[in-house]
């Protein structure tokens, strides 16, 4: 019996490996001799890099300047010239000092400064994972540490995105002269413009603690910087391309200077794992997260997950600390079945308190219904 586990992070309460490891000890009591294959997987935020460790490539651990300016240690994930940067890590809400969010202040820099160090490690690509993040700056923090100039009257424009609004000029010739060399991706679900309705500001910034003025502030910021940044040459998207407005504005950034090309981040980090061979030799597949709900629904790990080994005509099921989904929503995401640690342990906070003990017992659950699963 091979079983393949590709699940993402339980948020707050195990990472994808921990998961996988949980998982697969529970099998293992119940079928000794069963072949697991652990394959942790994400969507382009929290747990990419983990996601590519646990495939092989090795982790830098970089200091950086963390949303609010104070230095954070910050890891990417590097193999043959192939980098994985995880703006979470660097710019994200996660490193926030004490959790406190600065809607206004918040800057993306620090991921600019990952991307150089990976540039310094001789990276020829780039996969650039923006779920997560802390900041609405059009990732002016990102491009500034890059080398690009953004100033006002007398200085470089200040930190955030709020500080956008004095923005007089931007030159992008100073940028390093390096990326014209690398191939950028940008791992985004999100194809959000970064103006509007729709926008970076409206949308997301509420999340980071920006209130309705805040909102107007940033978004007149954002505005400012497309404005300036659209009209220079050699920039390769606009504003109102999709995915722009991805981690408050970074998305912008990296398609309009860096040239990225925009993917879901599920696609990029199945491809970057192998996943689809991993699934062909398995006889059951396990993927899950942490909430399994309509978001879900949209796109999430576990669907692709899903959809992949539909493709390969392999049985999958997904494990989640608590699900939303109904057995005909169940059923039609492609789940054979749907184990929840929520039924085992009803009360959130000891459930996740006690994830790893409560995925050994579904582990345990799920290798004692194997043979109805893969009878399917």
């Amino acid at each position: 019996m091979r079983i393949l586990i590709a699940s993402d992070k339980f948020k707050g309460s195990a990472t994808g490996s921990e998961v996988a490891a949980a998982l697969a000890d529970g099998i293992r009591e119940i079928i000794p001799d069963a072949v697991v294959d652990a394959a942790p997987v994400a969507d382009g935020g929290e747990g990419t890099v983990d996601a590519a460790v646990a495939s092989g490539f090795t982790p830098v651990t970089v200091s950086v300047t963390g949303p609010t300016g104070r230095p954070v240690d910050a890891t990417f994930a590097l193999r043959d010239g192939q980098a994985i940067i995880e703006m979470a890590a660097a710019s994200g809400l996660d490193v926030l000092p004490d959790g406190e969010k600065d809607a206004l202040g918040a800057t993306s820099r620090g991921t600019g400064e990952l991307i150089a160090a990976a540039l310094d490690r001789r990276a020829t690509s780039i996969v650039l994972g923006v779920g997560g993040s802390a900041c609405t700056d059009g990732g002016a923090g990102m491009l500034q540490a890059l080398g690009v100039a953004l100033r006002t009257e007398d200085r470089p424009v200040r930190p955030g995105g709020g500080g956008l609004v004095d923005l007089v000029s931007a030159d992008i010739t100073g940028l390093d002269p390096r990326l014209a060399a690398v191939s950028v991706v940008l791992a985004a679900d999100v194809d959000n413009p970064l103006l509007g309705e729709r926008g970076a500001a409206a949308v997301f910034a509420p999340q980071k603690g920006a209130s309705a003025d805040d909102v107007a502030v940033l978004e007149a910021g954002l505005s400012r910087l497309a404005e300036l940044v659209d009209a220079l040459p050699g920039v390769r998207a606009s504003a109102s391309a999709p995915g722009a407005g991805a981690a408050g504005g970074v998305g912008y950034a990296a398609l309009a200077v860096l040239g990225a090309v925009r993917e879901p981040g599920i696609d990029v980090i199945q491809r970057l794992i192998g996943l689809e061979a991993r699934i062909a030799d398995a006889d059951l597949v396990i993927t899950g997260e942490g909430s399994l709900d309509d978001q879900s629904l949209g796109g999430k790990t576990p669907l692709g997950v899903s959809a992949a080994a539909a493709r390969a005509g392999k049985p999958v099921v997904a494990v989640c600390g608590r699900t939303t989904l109904d057995a005909a929503q169940a059923a039609s995401a492609g789940f054979a079945q749907v184990y929840a640690l929520s039924d085992i342990e009803p009360e959130p906070a000891k459930s996740m308190a006690n994830a790893v003990p409560l995925l050994r017992e579904v582990g345990r659950t799920i290798a004692a219904d194997v043979g109805a699963l893969t009878a399917r």
